[in-house]
């Protein structure tokens, strides 16, 4: 019988703060577990220190997860909570993707300053975002607009766009309803025409391999069809080696036991792309999303990535 608390690791934003706290209140209510069986630590992270530079320029998305995974690693934690589309597709060695919580609404939100979309701002307006994937999509419907590097937690984000750094940024819906900062947003972005980051809008928890112990703790809270949506995300991810540095976007839906995927891959100036949908069944998420990364890539062929590089 477990006797200490479950160690649940986290970065300090408050949205990895709020993301634990959702972690740690599912499987209280699983199990039938008081709170201060579970414990929150909090570490900071590499790419939470560093936040002048774009993260392709200091390493990728791996520098939001090494310290917990490290830690994860010697038995200090006993999982690990993240934002799944900060998460690298190859994981370290013992370590894997144990549990997705259901997911969030996965649509991007524009909080406008000078106007409330996109489109309505005005000619040659500056948009902030840190994101590759956005700035090709921004440059794609609007090439007359300056993008610009923004990075920062939310709320530090948000200020910069209230003293007037920007006209406007954009931002993970999800990430703002699980702030209750919803009211901030002045637009909804289509994901038929502006589609999100693979694995955006999902919390996953993160374990060691073989820990039988907190497999059983995790699988009453595990979403399936999160997990297998996502699971077909990150696997078109890794067929494209997609990383901080490449323009991806891709969403999967789940219907039944039928499952539809959308994809899209963009040079970063938003001038070329190529898209692809494919429908399977969930059982076979990840397969569906691997061909559908080894089918884009093909028909892009080899020149079109060099852009990336």
């Amino acid at each position: 019988m477990q006797t200490k608390p479950f160690r649940i690791g986290t970065r300090g934003s408050p949205l990895a703060l709020a993301q634990a706290a959702e972690a740690r209140a599912r499987l209280m209510a699983a199990h039938a577990l008081p709170e201060e069986m579970f414990e929150i630590v909090v570490l900071s992270t590499t790419g939470d220190r560093i936040t002048d530079r774009p993260l392709s320029d200091i390493g990728g998305k791996g520098l939001f997860t090494l310290e917990l995974e490290e830690k994860l690693i010697s038995g200090e934690l006993d999982l690990a909570v993240h934002s799944s589309k900060d998460m690298p597709t190859a994981l370290p060695e013992g370590l894997h993707i144990s549990a997705y919580l259901p997911r969030e609404d996965f649509r991007d939100a524009v909080i406008g300053r000078t106007a409330p979309t996109l489109m309505a701002l005005p000619h040659g307006a500056t948009v902030g975002s840190a994101s590759l994937r956005r700035q090709a999509l921004i440059r794609r419907i609007r090439p007359d607009i300056e993008v610009t590097i923004f990075r920062g937690s939310v709320g530090t984000r948000l200020r910069k766009l209230s003293e007037g750094h920007v006209d406007a940024t954009l931002l993970a819906y999800a990430g703002l309803k699980r702030l209750s900062m919803e009211a901030v947003v002045t637009d909804l972005l289509d994901p038929a025409d502006f589609p999100p980051a693979p694995a955006q809008g999902a919390i996953c928890i993160e374990s060691r391999i073989g820990d039988s112990r907190i497999e059983a703790l995790l699988e009453p809270v595990n979403d399936r069809p999160t997990f297998d949506a996502v699971s077909c995300e990150r696997a078109f991810l890794t067929a494209l080696d997609g990383s901080c540095r490449t323009p991806i976007a891709g969403y999967a839906i789940c219907d039944g036991d039928a499952l539809k995927f959308s994809g899209l891959i963009l040079t970063p100036d938003g001038r070329q792309e190529h898209s692809i949908e494919m429908d399977g069944k969930r059982a076979t998420a990840e397969t569906l999303g691997r061909h559908a990364g080894e089918a884009i890539r093909a028909a892009a062929g080899p020149g079109f990535f060099e852009s990336w590089s």
